[in-house]
């Protein structure tokens, strides 16, 4: 489904919050003349009226209120505003408004409203009017940010040029391609895991095993404060970054300049959610919104180029966690939460914004898998969320999402009597290959079927080429919070084998065949009515942090949580997390040693396990490997090492300000190699586990930063990977 919102058919929202190019700039000089505006009373009561009728939908009765605009009046507006020519405000109304008529308003009316906006913004009454001419507009300029007491820049002073201005990587940023998005350019990371194989594998080798330990801070950005799980991404030299509250910045990622910036106007029953990733393709940045939109944003300005809502109005319930794919000239995404018949994964045009395909991840009676919900109507299906961003395959031309569990259990616990229908529950836990063009399902395969536990097999899909059995194949490789990988063939779907990690308790074996886990019985629950201890918790094991796989030492990096947890049925009336009337407790695994955290380094072609590193602390990044021999990873308590990726040794560690739970990223620029990480606790793979370390302190007081290093004084085209 398509359509404008408010948001981007206000014009007066972009126009008076940005300049022309979009970013922060200078205001232009003033005229000589009067400095200072004048109005009458009776033209501010007037655009008052006006103000009401035409504008207040967006901007708020308040004029800082608004659902869909920013605010008209105060700090946040004088800041991007403030010492502009009063004409220029004049020129936009004229042209701009209303948003179903512009250009309707008479001279008149544009006067009188403007007059109400100055009044709001705190210019005083006068016995002079606000002229209709233009020319005489031009003499005065807008009131400027007080700032307190010490005031703000006089008006009409003209600002000379910085001595040793910066070049902006905007003036050169390039289209991206979708040949661009399939092989990055060794500097890039344009992709929330690099690549749409989601491999979380940089080629730079300039930072490698002999200087990681004189790894140090280039720069840092302090985000909007909020839970933060989104990677950046990076292309020719500028960092796209998402924030919490739906806000997007462009930071200079040589040394964290803002840019510009966009800010989501979420509407007031809203609440901010956050996202793993963001996407490019050609000159627009793709964000998902926490009101279920997808806005297109231009590289170069963050002006919305168009902006689609994915979700019909009559349904509630669902958000977008995972953030945009990008693949055949689609923007493709996933729905998550509760919403009867479930969730959608819903593909848009990235030039236009108009639907091009959608696919339910719960499937309806006469599809394939609808008849595995036990006989359910559909109304009564919910949960196939998709929370991470999906994967693509140019190769085999296939996208790969793995939808979620249902949290409604119990009416899938057991198996109806009706022979026709099975209670397996597609495509829940399971992978599920599309063709970008149409949405058409090509396969579909189930790690487990019915899950009764919350332990999702609903995190990335990595492609690449194994050796399998003496045959190079095309595989997808994924794991469920039981630490179990599955290997299948990409093209097909079919079966190839799977890796335990030794985490889990509740699959007894798996067929060497299909893949089928035979599940031990005496952990369903509630069962008999006694607590069933299972391995790991429902948390993960494995769960929402990425691996990182490298191609050229064929080792997939894992970062896991060693835990384990009770599922005790609730009492009469008390609610648990699962509708089978389950409470979820934690507790270690009964052989630990009090180290939680868990980085495995394993050889899928070999099903060996190459080593491991074990912390107290427990993993909150996903990883990042590099050409330059390392694994990067980040804890809960705020520690950010380095890994020497044949061994496991740690090679650097620092602390940053709060825990990390995004994803390190490398990227390049002007020749210099950099390791990008953000902070930003609140995601709840942290917050639970904390509970078994009573011991780490971290901030009450939260923030959000992005935080860059760098190895000083590496000399130009030192250790460079091939293409650097």
């Amino acid at each position: 489904m398509h359509r404008l919102t408010w948001f981007s058919v206000c014009a007066f929202v972009a126009l008076l919050t940005t300049s022309s190019s979009g970013v922060f700039s200078a205001p232009a000089a003033a005229q000589t003349g009067p400095l200072s505006p004048t109005f009458l009373a009776n033209q501010a009561t007037a655009g008052r009226a006006l103000y009401t009728q035409q504008c207040s939908s967006c901007h708020g009765s308040s004029l800082d209120n608004g659902e869909f605009g920013p605010p008209l009046s105060g700090e946040e507006f004088l800041q991007k505003w403030g010492n502009r020519r009063v004409d220029e405000v004049f020129d936009v109304i004229a042209r701009m408004m209303p948003p179903a008529t512009p250009g309707s308003l008479t001279p008149e009316q544009t006067t009188n409203l403007l007059a109400y906006l100055l009044q709001r913004n705190s210019v005083a009454i006068s016995d002079k009017p606000l002229p209709s001419d233009i020319a005489a507009l031009k003499n005065m300029v807008m009131p400027t940010p007080t700032n307190g007491f010490v005031g703000g820049l006089a008006n009409g002073v003209a600002l000379p040029p910085p001595p040793n201005p910066v070049p902006n990587p905007l003036d050169r940023i390039t289209p991206v391609t979708e040949a661009m998005l399939r092989s990055p350019a060794p500097g890039d990371w344009l992709t929330w895991r690099r690549d749409p194989q989601v491999g979380g594998f940089s080629p730079l080798n300039q930072i490698n095993k002999e200087n990681v330990d004189r790894l140090r801070v280039a720069w840092a950005w302090a985000l909007p404060n909020g839970p933060n799980e989104a990677t950046p991404i990076v292309h020719d030299g500028v960092m796209f970054i998402y924030a919490h509250g739906d806000i997007v910045q462009a930071l200079n990622a040589a040394n964290g300049d803002l840019l510009w910036q966009y800010t989501r106007r979420l509407p007031n029953n809203v609440q901010p959610s956050f996202k793993k990733s963001l996407a490019i393709l050609g000159s627009h940045v793709f964000v998902a919104t926490s009101d279920v939109h997808v806005v297109a944003l231009d590289v170069k300005t963050g002006g919305v180029k168009w902006d689609s809502t994915l979700v019909p109005p009559n349904v509630r319930g669902l958000r977008m966690i995972g953030g945009p794919l990008v693949a055949k000239g689609k923007v493709i995404v996933g729905t998550t939460g509760s919403a009867a018949g479930g969730n959608y994964i819903v593909a848009l045009d990235a030039e236009t914004g108009k639907e091009a395909w959608r696919f339910n991840t719960i499937p309806r009676p006469g599809q394939v898998g609808g008849d595995s919900w036990n006989g359910l109507p559909v109304e009564q299906r919910n949960g196939s969320s998709v929370w991470n961003p999906g994967s693509y395959d140019p190769e085999t031309n296939l996208v790969f999402f793995g939808p979620s569990p249902t949290y409604d259990t119990a009416p899938l616990r057991n198996r109806v009597a009706d022979p026709a229908v099975n209670n397996d529950a597609l495509f829940t836990n399971a992978t599920v290959a599309l063709n970008p063009d149409t949405g058409a399902l090509v396969w579909h395969y189930q790690h487990v079927p019915n899950d009764q536990w919350d332990l999702d097999w609903a995190f990335e899909r990595q492609i690449f080429d194994m050796n399998v059995n003496g045959t190079t194949r095309r595989v997808v490789v994924t794991a469920g919070k039981e630490a179990i990988f599955d290997v299948l063939e990409a093209r097909t779907g079919a079966y190839l084998f799977s890796m335990d990690l030794g985490l889990q308790n509740l699959v007894k074996s798996i067929d060497p065949k299909t893949g089928f886990k035979t599940i031990d019985r005496e952990h369903i629950t509630p069962g008999d009515g006694t607590a069933k201890f299972v391995c790991p918790h429902s948390e993960g094991g494995k769960n929402w942090i990425p691996d990182a796989y490298n191609p050229n030492s064929k080792l997939l990096f894992v970062p896991l949580v060693e835990s384990c947890q009770d599922l005790a049925p609730v009492a009469a009336g008390e609610r648990g997390l699962l509708s089978t009337g389950v409470r979820l407790s934690l507790r270690p695994r009964p052989d630990t040693d009090g180290n939680y955290g868990r980085l495995e380094a394993i050889n899928l072609e070999t099903k060996k396990s190459v080593w491991v590193h074990r912390q107290r602390a427990t993993s909150t990044t996903g990883a990042l490997a590099t050409a330059g021999g390392l694994v990067f990873a980040g804890y809960v308590d705020r520690g950010f090492a380095a890994f020497d990726d044949a061994t496991g040794k740690e090679l650097w560690r620092t602390r940053l300000t709060d825990v990390p739970n995004s994803n390190a990223i490398s990227y390049a620029v002007n020749g210099t190699q950099y390791i990008a990480v953000v902070a930003a606790n609140g995601g709840n793979h942290a917050r639970l586990f904390m509970r078994m370390m009573p011991e780490i302190k971290n901030p009450a007081n939260r923030s959000a930063s992005v935080w860059v290093f760098e190895v000083p004084d590496t000399q130009a085209g030192r250790g460079r990977a091939p293409g650097f």
